[in-house]
């Protein structure tokens, strides 16, 4: 037997008064979602502990069985592992965001989802102006990138940007936790407010404003850590050889300390234009020479960060015609057994543009298994599943070993 977790980010929501009280997961048309539902086991997968906040990483890590309360050491250090920045002992990691502020206030999460070039510019010329013995600044993807400070202390207070859209900046800036911390927090509130004013009439945002587009005038670090110790899949669970296929490097990053193949997709965006064809081949390919494949699709989680029910809907949609049948079609050719799972990390409401940390609706479908009396996949059908309630890593093990 073969396996593959297809993992659509964000996808899980809550009902809309406006929309006559459906997710954008009832509303959509998943055929071949709902005869993954139909003909497997379904349930809901609790993902995110309550002592944690609900971001993309842990939810991710625990998906794949990691303890994260245990080994989650911040998303900044699994973003360097997928840029090929090797984190030292003791070099804090933080996640850095290009965002916007205007009228003193964060306006987005994303710049308005800046391109590559953009951000790669803006992102060097930070460097030139603000790195020091200490500081580096790391070009990523779109508005995701990263900030070393070398021994930096993490016991300080960073707030997502995008959970606290239309807060005035100043109120969310860094705080520490520990005396000690101080000076860490410090830093990195200066190293904010420099950059606000570097960044403001740079030429990249000059041409951005006249076009029309979000100026990317900021950057906010958060999630900070230090390099962790997580093991492999092949050491958890047995899993000889697996590939991890996403258009983030948060995702990529946790593959490399999983010990997973990092395949990257030409095209791959992470937003609704994303390839998803690419995305689908690469992944039959991949089980091909692979025992286990981690297909991740980021769009439906950048649409409920904007709150637009509508794109939500369409990127639900273009997973199901676009992945979900590929895969489909494909693996009932192969000689192996694939066995296919399908879920979200967490829930991203469209009407709270954030994460949450509710359980998350989960289908199995195996070869030869018999289903359950779920019908169709969405966060209440589930709930009739032959799995009930999973937490930690009883989703991977029962995916993986049963």
């Amino acid at each position: 037997m073969k396996y593959i977790i297809i993992l659509g980010d964000g996808m899980s929501d809550e009902p809309l008064s406006d929309f006559g009280g459906k997710t954008p997961l009832q509303m959509a048309k998943t055929p071949h979602i709902n005869w993954l539902a139909k003909n497997g086991k379904s349930g809901l997968f609790i993902t995110v502990p309550e002592t944690m906040p609900p971001g993309s990483e842990i939810a991710n890590m625990a998906v794949l069985g990691y303890d994260v309360e245990m080994l989650y050491e911040g998303r900044g250090v699994l973003e360097a592992a997928s840029m090929g920045v090797e984190i030292q002992t003791g070099d804090l990691a933080l996640r850095c965001n290009l965002l916007t502020i205007e009228d003193k206030k964060i306006k987005n999460h994303s710049a308005g989802h800046i391109s590559n070039e953009e951000a790669t510019e803006l992102i060097h010329f930070l460097n030139e102006n603000l790195r020091s013995e200490i500081v580096e600044f790391y070009p990523g993807v779109s508005y995701r990138h990263l900030l070393v400070i070398k021994n930096g202390l993490k016991n300080i207070q960073c707030t997502p940007p995008h959970d606290v859209m239309g807060t005035p900046f100043k109120n969310v800036l860094v705080n520490s936790k520990t005396e000690e911390a101080q000076k860490t927090a410090d830093l990195l509130n200066y190293l904010i407010l420099q950059s606000q004013k570097l960044l403001e009439n740079h030429p990249v945002n000059i041409r951005r404003k006249a076009s029309g587009k979000e100026p990317a005038n900021s950057i906010w670090p958060w999630s900070p850590g230090y390099k962790p110790a997580m093991p492999t899949l092949k050491e958890m669970y047995g899993i000889e050889k697996s590939a991890v296929i996403s258009a983030v490097d948060l995702i990529h990053g946790i593959g490399v300390y999983a010990g997973m193949e990092v395949i990257h997709v030409k095209g791959a965006t992470g937003l609704y234009n994303t390839n998803y064809e690419g995305k689908a081949k690469a992944a039959v390919e991949a089980l091909k020479v692979n025992d286990f494949v981690y297909l991740h699709i980021e769009a439906s989680d950048e649409a409920g960060h904007e709150g637009d029910v509508e794109l939500k809907t369409k990127t639900i949609e273009y997973l199901d015609e676009r992945v979900v049948k590929t895969i489909l079609e494909e693996t009932q050719k192969m000689d192996d057994e694939v066995a296919i799972a399908i879920l979200p990390d967490h829930p991203t409401p469209c009407a709270l543009k954030t994460h949450t940390r509710k359980p998350v609706p989960f289908t199995i479908y195996k070869p030869g298994n018999i289903p359950d009396e779920v019908e169709v996949y969405d966060e209440f059908s589930v709930e009739k599943g032959a799995f009930g309630i999973l937490k930690g890593n009883e989703f991977i093990k029962i995916f993986i070993k049963e």
